[in-house]
């Protein structure tokens, strides 16, 4: 139940980060998330999990935690982003711009970043989660599963099916929705 809870906390503050990332260099794709309904990025999800499952003599050194963050985390993204083109035909990001690059899915630049926010981590974040996780009453499991399992199945048939990102930017449209005088 643990990792379950891990995949959501970390792909919620990936979502997070994407957006703090996307407001600093002035993006014009301030939208983050990969889910229709809930605010989660689960590559950092997938990564963090990955990470936590390092072997400990790779957990217990900063260098090797290092390199072993951005490998595993690297992976998780490359994985994640074959997963999403290959299954609903989006691309939720290309790297094909930046140099050591590889088809776009991962780049040297982002594996560096991976690195040190693995080490942040599992270094200041981690015992933090891990203690959070611990007052979550187990009941709330299974509630949380059937969310994040049916929310993910409704994302993948609309991104299937409109095989375009833009769809889990539904709120947009609301919001320009004209109120009605009653």
């Amino acid at each position: 139940m643990e990792w379950f809870w891990y995949f959501g906390i970390y792909s919620f503050l990936g979502f997070c980060l994407e957006v703090l990332f996307a407001r600093a260099t002035h993006q014009s794709k301030r939208d983050r998330k990969c889910f229709f309904l809930l605010p989660l990025c689960p590559v950092y999800g997938l990564g963090a999990l990955w990470i936590l499952a390092l072997p400990a003599p790779v957990l217990q050194s900063n260098l090797l935690l290092f390199f072993g963050s951005a490998l595993a985390a690297t992976g998780a993204e490359y994985l994640m982003s074959l997963f999403y083109e290959r299954l609903t035909g989006v691309h939720f990001w290309d790297y094909r711009h930046l140099p050591f690059q590889l088809h776009g899915r991962v780049c040297l630049l982002f594996s560096v970043f991976w690195g040190m926010l693995g080490v942040g981590a599992v270094r200041v974040l981690h015992p933090l989660v891990a203690q959070f996780t611990a007052l979550i009453p187990s009941f709330l499991w299974p509630l949380a599963a059937c969310l994040l399992l049916l929310d993910g199945a409704l994302t993948l048939v609309l991104l299937r099916r409109t095989h375009s990102t833009d769809i889990l930017c539904w709120y947009r449209r609301v919001s320009r929705l004209p109120l009605r005088d009653s």
